[in-house]
C-alpha cells in the first residue's frame, strides 16, 4: 500500500537561480543502532560518564541529535532515515523492549524505517506494539503479511513523502532470511528482495513519482545485486551487514556512496557511531545528477544534546545497578568484533563456548558451538560488569543441551561455513573441538580435518558416534539456519542464561586471559 505522508522534518523545494528546475535534498541516516542510546567504546560496548567527559566515547542519541540539528540547520531541505535493527542489544532494550527506541525515534523526528531482523526479536507482537508508538512508517515490501493480523495494518510497503510539490518515494526491505534469524512466526512469507522492491518501484511510478529511496535492511552485496537487477531506484539506504562506506577510512568497504549503474548506496556502519549524509541533487526529470557525503563520526568534537542526555539518564536510571556491578576482570580486550567473530576464531567466541563447555561438561557434554551472530561487542581490558556482559549477549538465550551423531556435527559446521563472504551470523565458534578449513572451497565442501576433544587428546571425528553438544536454545531449534539439530536426542533447552554463565566463568578465571589457539584454522 503506497501511503501519502507529510513529515514536519521535511520540506523539499526547488533551488532558486540558475538551476531552479534541479531539486537539492540532504538524506541523514542510520542503521544497526541496536539499542546503544548511550556512548559507546571504541569496541562498541559501553562507555563510562568518567571516559565520556574524557573525550574517549563515541555515539549515543544525545551525540545523534546534535548532529542532526545541526544538519537541518543548514536550511537544506532534509530527510532522515533508518535502516532496521534499533532492537536488542543492550540493557535498554532488554528492559523497555522497544518503548524506549521508539520515544527516540519520535523526538529526532525521523520521516520512515525499514524493518530489521531483530525487529521480531519479539515476534510479531513485539513489532506491532513498537509500530503503535511510532509517529512515522515503518517500511517491508518483501513479506506477505495477509496471515499476520497483528502487522497487516501497522506497517507498509512504501510511502509518498509529499512537500513543496515534490513527491519522493521510500520503499522498505527485510532480510527474507528472517526465519532464521528471528521469530516472525509462522504466519508471515517473506520475499525476494529484487522482485519486491522491483515491483513497488513499478507501482510508484506509475503514479508519477519519479525520485525513489530504498531503505533494505539486506546488507551490502545484497544491496548491490538489488541496485543491479532494478530499474529506477535512485537511491540505497543500506543496513543488516554493518558496513562501514566511507572516501576517507581505509577500512571502509567501499565508497560512499557506492555507485551501481545510476544508483547510489549508502550504510554508515552501527551501533550509532555515525551518522550517514548523502546530498544529492536530481533533475527536472527525476534523474539523479549528483550524489555525495560522508558519514559522520559522533566523537567528542559532538557536543551532547543536554536535554536529550538527561533524558537517556532518566531512562537508564533502572538498569544501573544491573550492569554497574562488576563481576570479572580481564588482562586485556577480548575481542568481539563482528567482522573477526563472523570470519574465523574470535577470542570472544573462545570464551563464550569454553564457559558453555565448562557449565555442562560433568552432564557428558564434549563439544560447545556458539553462532557468532550472537556475539554483539567486545570488552576493554580492566574491570568487566554485567552491563558489559549483557551487550555482548543481550539475547537472553538459555543453554541447550542435546546428542547427535559425528556426521550432524560435521553437517553443523560445513553449515556454519557456508556463507562467510556474506558475513552471515551462522559461523561456528567452538569448543571441546577444533577444525581446519579451507575458504576458497565451495559451500559445503569446505571442511578439511575435525578433532574432538578425548579427555587430554585429540581424537578425528567419528561420522557414527553420538557426541553431547552444547550450544544455544536459539541455535540448537534451527536459528541461523542449524535445523540439523531440530532432531536431536536428549534435548534440554532450558538451562542457565548463557550471560550469566559467562559472566560466572570469568569470575572463575579472574584475572581472564583472552586469546586464540588455532582451533579453528584455515588450510
Amino acid at each position: 500500500m503506497i501511503m501519502r505522508i507529510f513529515p514536519a522534518t521535511a520540506a523539499l523545494a526547488l533551488l532558486a537561480g540558475t538551476a531552479q528546475a534541479d531539486i537539492a535534498l540532504t538524506l541523514l541516516h542510520t542503521n544497526d543502532v541496536h539499542a546503544r542510546l548511550e556512548p559507546i567504546s571504541e569496541y562498541d560496548s559501553g562507555c563510562s560518564e568518567e571516559d565520556n567527559l574524557a573525550g574517549a566515547c563515541f555515539g549515543g542519541t544525545a551525540r545523534l541529535a546534535t548532529a542532526i540539528a545541526a544538519a537541518r540547520a543548514e536550511g537544506r531541505p532534509t530527510l532522515l532515515f533508518d535502516a532496521g535493527d534499533q532492537f536488542q542489544g543492550t540493557l535498554f532494550y532488554s528492559y523497555y523492549k522497544g518503548k524506549a527506541a521508539a520515544e527516540m525515534l519520535n523526538r529526532l523526528g525521523y520521516d520512515a524505517m525499514a524493518v530489521g531482523n531483530h525487529e521480531f526479536d519479539d515476534g510479531p507482537g513485539g513489532l506491532a506494539e513498537f509500530a503503535a508508538r511510532l509517529r512515522m512508517p515503518l517500511l517491508m515490501a518483501n513479506a506477505d503479511l495477509s496471515a499476520e493480523p497483528r502487522l497487516k495494518d501497522a506497517i507498509r510497503k512504501s510511502v509518498v513523502i509529499e512537500a513543496a510539490g515534490e513527491r519522493i518515494g521510500v520503499i522498505g526491505l527485510t532480510p527474507r532470511s528472517n526465519p532464521e534469524l528471528a521469530s516472525p512466526g509462522p504466519d508471515i512469507v517473506f520475499t525476494d528482495p529484487v522482485e519486491a522492491a522491483q515491483a513497488e518501484i513499478d507501482r510508484l511510478t506509475a503514479q508519477g513519482i519519479d525520485k525513489i529511496v530504498l531503505l533494505s535492511h539486506s546488507g551490502h552485496e545484497t544491496d548491490k545485486r538489488i541496485a543491479a537487477e532494478t530499474t529506477g531506484l535512485d537511491v540505497i539506504v543500506g543496513g543488516h551487514s554493518h558496513s562501514l562506506l566511507s572516501n576517507t577510512d581505509e577500512t571502509a568497504a567501499g565508497p560512499y556512496p557506492t555507485m551501481v549503474g545510476d544508483t547510489a548506496i549508502v550504510q554508515a556502519y552501527a551501533y550509532g557511531r555515525y551518522l550517514g549524509r548523502l546530498d544529492v541533487v536530481f533533475d527536472d526529470t527525476g534523474k539523479l545528477v549528483s550524489a555525495e557525503g560522508e558519514p559522520i563520526l559522533l566523537d567528542a568534537s559532538v557536543a551532547e544534546d543536554e536535554a536529550v542526555k538527561a533524558r537517556i539518564a532518566e531512562l537508564a536510571r533502572p538498569l544501573d545497578e544491573i550492569r554497574r556491578k562488576v563481576v570479572a576482570e580481564t588482562s586485556a580486550p577480548i575481542d568481539g568484533d563482528r567482522g573477526a567473530c563472523r570470519a574465523g576464531e574470535c577470542a570472544m567466541g573462545n570464551l563464550v563456548a569454553e564457559a558453555m563447555l565448562d557449565r555442562v561438561r560433568s552432564q557428558g557434554i564434549s563439544i560447545a558451538i556458539q553462532n557468532g551472530g550472537g556475539l554483539r561487542a567486545s570488552i576493554d581490558e580492566g574491570p568487566v560488569t554485567m552491563g558489559e556482559v549483557l551487550t555482548v549477549l543481550p539475547f537472553r538465550n538459555t543453554l541447550a543441551t542435546f546428542h547427535v551423531s559425528g556426521a550432524t556435527v560435521r553437517a553443523a559446521l560445513e553449515h556454519g561455513l557456508s556463507q562467510v563472504e556474506e558475513g552471515a551470523g551462522r559461523f561456528p565458534q567452538v569448543a571441546g573441538l577444533r577444525f581446519s578449513w579451507d575458504p576458497g572451497a565451495a559451500p559445503g565442501d569446505r571442511l578439511r580435518k575435525i578433532e574432538v576433544k578425548e579427555g587430554t587428546e585429540w581424537e578425528p571425528l567419528d561420522p557414527k558416534k553420538s557426541y553431547g553438544l552444547v550450544s544455544n536454545n536459539y541455535v540448537r531449534n534451527g536459528g541461523d539456519g542449524y535445523t540439523m539439530f531440530l532432531d536431536a536426542r536428549e534435548v534440554y533447552d532450558f538451562g542457565p542464561d548463557l550471560a550469566d554463565v559467562t559472566a560466572e566463568y570469568l569470575a572463575r578465571n579472574a584475572p581472564y586471559a583472552p586469546g586464540t589457539d588455532g582451533r579453528i584454522a584455515t588450510d
